[in-house]
């Protein structure tokens, strides 16, 4: 899928219209067929119901925008299946997530269902032979993938609990993934992130601050799982190992930070960590004085600062690289002790 910048530009675009356009004719929908959510519990800070089905548009959108430009850039076979080995997986955790917002699950069936989606998903991507930086042990790399695509699409679904704070935050680090695997010529990587990208902005049009629709868990677990195939089939350009490494890590540092603070202090208190609460970053900022629309930005402004890093950690020598890994790594253990030590709601 060799396609020129212009075409890449084209492709955001696209999807960045596509889902614009699509999302409020999903509120309808949802409105119509009474698929809202309603807040019914401590954790929800809205005070009216609000549609969901928005995750339903940035499908739709990913998917068709996807398919249809491979039809014009060298589709093939084998195109065709290493796209569909990305979106298939992620598809089907998006219909778990619909469901989710339909049925309104049980936590952990949820999370039951979540990991086994995840299981398939790696390996699927062990079996291909589609897992980028393998450690040369099969045994190692399995669990690692495993972990890892559970981890972030779980991730994700926990840090969508502000207006646009998620769809933010995902356009951020697609948008850093393409950039990055377009400089290394892992084309269908860059598109892939690109449409995402493009859609989830599109999405946010409709999710910022006072969002008019929310993506659900059907469009959350639906990125998390493609941003953590997406991560972890990129080949990083880098100098160290290390630094290949913690490129996915910190394309993703800010839904790490935030489920592994509300995961920290729901064990501390003796809760669930399946439970919701008001004890995610969100939550802290504006208990801090923020509004929700600067929690959001900062958010946002965190993510990009790691992203970033990533893309410096790609273009420069050892020694420095050294540096920006070390200050990074920092950087995080100090935004964990700062964010964890203050109240838990």
């Amino acid at each position: 899928m060799g396609i020129t910048n212009t075409e890449y530009f084209l492709l955001f675009v696209i999807s960045y219209l596509f889902v614009g356009v699509l999302t409020p004719i999903m509120r309808k929908i949802a409105i119509a067929t009474d698929v809202v959510d309603r807040p019914n519990s401590l954790h929800k800070s809205h005070k009216k119901p609000v549609p969901y089905l928005g995750g339903v548009a940035i499908i739709i959108g990913v998917i068709t925008v996807s398919y249809s430009a491979s039809l014009f850039a060298e589709f093939n076979s084998s195109t065709f299946w290493l796209a569909t080995s990305v979106l298939g997986p992620a598809l089907l955790l998006g219909l778990i997530g619909l469901w989710d917002d339909i049925r309104n699950l049980p936590p952990l069936p949820r999370f039951i269902a979540q990991t086994f989606a995840g299981v398939f998903t790696a390996s699927i991507l062990l079996i291909t032979d589609n897992v980028g930086n393998p450690t040369g042990s099969s045994i190692f790399d399995s669990i690692i993938t495993v972990v890892w695509i559970v981890g972030i699409c779980n991730s994700i679904n926990f840090f969508d609990n502000l207006d646009g704070g998620a769809a933010g935050t995902v356009a951020i680090s697609c948008m850093a993934l393409a950039y990055l695997a377009l400089s290394g010529d892992q084309y269908l990587i860059a598109a892939l992130s690109t449409v995402t990208g493009g859609a989830t902005l599109g999405f946010l049009v409709w999710n910022k601050n006072p969002a008019k629709i929310y993506m659900g868990d059907a469009g959350a677990l639906f990125l998390g799982v493609l941003l953590a195939t997406l991560s972890v089939q990129f080949e990083p350009n880098t100098q160290t190992q290390i630094g290949s490494y913690l490129i996915p890590i910190l394309l993703l540092a800010i839904p790490i930070l935030d489920t592994t603070i509300a995961v920290l202090s729901r064990v501390r208190r003796h809760l669930s960590p399946f439970q919701g609460g008001q004890d995610h970053l969100s939550h802290r900022l504006i208990r801090a004085g923020l509004s929700r629309k600067q929690a959001a930005f900062t958010l946002w402004t965190f993510s990009a600062g790691f992203a970033a890093v990533a893309l410096l950690i790609s273009s420069i020598n050892i020694a420095i690289e050294s540096y920006a890994v070390t200050g990074a790594a920092l950087l995080w253990v100090l935004m964990f002790v700062v964010f964890f030590r203050t109240k838990d709601s």
